[in-house]
């Protein structure tokens, strides 16, 4: 697969395919980030791997010839059929191709007794969906390792500490459920076309004992985020005039100021605070 400007150029043009912008097409064409990815996330034969927005299948047949299971979902049809045409004769037993939206997909149609098992996520994630993907994904089952190139700023913000502006509800939920490990900063020259922000490859190593947060519990803390600058006990009072209470008492136990503002509050309080709720 290309794994330089010109050849993707080339291979772009006899597709008659013009890189999306809105989806995110911005092709790999570095065979470093590629090794690195896998290095990451310690590929080894007979893994099962759910890969987004495979495009060309530069990362795929790299997953593929290390002896993975893939499991990709690609939005753009014609990508999608070039992909079908080219990789999936060579690895029919071992590619799995679906066409959709990632964000609806967020496991590529991951059968139930492959996601009941051992699973990675491998995937150059279009920047647009990373944040609402990444929160469909944290709803489980969840991957063991997932390596991700994301947009820096996106990455800042999963990574982010509290009493930053950076922190939210997005680093909340991943925090309760992944360790973040050391990744790899990826300069705009290893994409074609080159995007025009930074980029960097996330490394996730799920927890012993992740934390998944309910559909309501996440939803109250990401209101409580979009006033950010209140006060953590005016904020409870306001939205959960009853249980908002014993969740201030807890606030105390844990030694935290009810004035305190939702940024300034630590992953494992959040954890203690919100779960009652669910």
């Amino acid at each position: 697969m290309p794994l330089s400007p010109s050849s993707t150029r080339s291979l772009l043009a006899h597709l008659s395919h013009f890189p999306k912008r809105a989806l995110g097409q911005n092709f790999l064409v570095d065979g470093n980030i590629v090794r690195k990815s896998l290095e990451l996330a310690e590929i080894a034969p007979g893994d099962v791997v759910v890969e987004i927005g495979p495009g060309l299948g530069t990362l795929t047949s790299a997953l593929l010839e290390a002896g993975c299971e893939v499991w990709a979902v690609e939005r753009d049809a014609r990508l999608l059929g070039y992909l079908q045409e080219t990789l999936l004769p060579q690895f029919p037993e071992r590619l799995r191709l679906t066409e959709g939206d990632a964000v609806e997909l967020p496991l590529a149609n991951l059968g139930p007794v492959q996601s009941a098992l051992d699973f990675k996520v491998v995937a150059n994630l279009p920047y647009a969906i990373s944040t609402p993907w990444m929160d469909a994904v944290l709803s489980g089952p969840l991957p063991t390792r997932l390596v991700l190139m994301l947009q820096r700023e996106a990455a800042d913000r999963y990574a982010a500490k509290p009493g930053t502006k950076a922190f939210g509800a997005i680093s909340i939920f991943l925090q309760s459920a992944y360790t973040i490990a050391p990744g790899h900063a990826v300069a705009s020259t290893c994409f074609h076309p080159r995007p025009d922000v930074d980029s960097f490859l996330l490394h996730l190593i799920r927890k012993p004992e992740p934390v998944i947060f309910p559909t309501a519990t996440k939803e109250l803390i990401r209101g409580l985020f979009q006033q950010r600058r209140k006060q953590i006990g005016s904020l409870l009072r306001d939205r959960l005039p009853d249980q908002g209470k014993s969740w201030l008492a807890c606030l105390g136990q844990l030694g935290l100021s009810t004035q305190a503002r939702p940024e300034e509050i630590p992953v494992e309080a959040w954890q203690q605070l919100m779960q009652p709720a669910a």
